[in-house]
């Protein structure tokens, strides 16, 4: 059984905006880099992916669960951390922290224990007490990786998780990532290829709200295919293929053939 399995994933926002026919699978080990450019549909997929958004076709598994069906235990096996964490400024790091497990069923000892682990895993045992508000802005982003960690999902699921943090940090994070995926499967957005080369197994280039590649992170053409989508090229090639296939199609009506 998959963690994640997302079946033809579809949701219209505007007339041009959304995404389309989303396929992915993830399993246990698995750390997937979903890498686009700004407004691809990264965010959008990833609220369809942990049910923020409501698809209007497809589908979305969970440890079996689908989302529509069983929510709140899909739910229950997901961690994750939005572009921008909802944190409470008023609240000190280990009362937040302790709020999310309690809302995910932990408490006791066993509470105290995941919240011991996560913080010493996220480097933040030193600011326990501190508030959450008055937290720079890499503090608060290890703030919210920590939420989504707490509860030990099954399903681990990151937007832009590398924003504000230095490259020391980064590191740190990539060493986060990768001992999650022990147990869990992964999926992280970027914009930057070579965070998601350092970081994953699995790249998937999401491009105008579709799919355009899934393969593994240390494939040959990653790179070219990246270059020339950030330089228009992939849309120049995306059209004329287009229209290669609609030519086709008149032709098989008309029953001509050029041959």
């Amino acid at each position: 059984m998959p963690h994640l399995h997302a079946t033809a994933l579809t949701r219209r926002l505007s007339d041009s905006a959304g995404v389309y026919d989303i396929e992915l699978q993830l399993d246990q080990g698995d750390i997937l880099g979903l890498l686009g450019l700004n407004g691809a549909g990264k965010s959008t997929t990833l609220k369809l992916l942990t049910g923020l958004l409501t698809p209007d076709s497809g589908s979305v598994s969970i440890m079996g669960h689908k989302l529509d069906e069983a929510p709140l235990e899909a739910r229950a096996a997901i961690g994750y951390l939005p572009d921008n964490p909802p944190l409470f400024n008023d609240m000190r790091v280990d009362e937040y922290l302790a709020l999310c497990g309690r809302l995910h069923g932990l408490s006791g000892h066993t509470l105290q224990k995941r919240l011991a682990d996560v913080m010493e895993t996220t480097r933040l045992s030193a600011r326990r007490r501190q508030l959450v508000g008055e937290l720079s802005r890499g503090y608060r982003q290890r703030v919210g990786l920590a939420q989504a960690l707490v509860h030990q999902p099954a399903v681990l699921i990151l937007d832009e998780p590398g924003n504000g943090l230095d490259p020391e940090q980064l590191e740190h994070l990539r060493i986060i990532i990768t001992d999650a995926a022990e147990s869990a499967a992964v999926l992280f957005s970027t914009h930057q290829l070579t965070e998601a080369q350092a970081a994953c197994n699995r790249i998937a280039i999401i491009h105008e709200g579709r799919l355009v590649a899934d393969q593994a992170a240390d494939g040959a053409d990653l790179r070219s295919l990246f270059s020339a989508l950030t330089a228009g090229g992939l849309v120049e090639q995306q059209a004329l293929a287009a229209s290669a296939n609609q030519a086709a199609r008149r032709r098989s009506d008309h029953g001509t053939n050029t041959t």
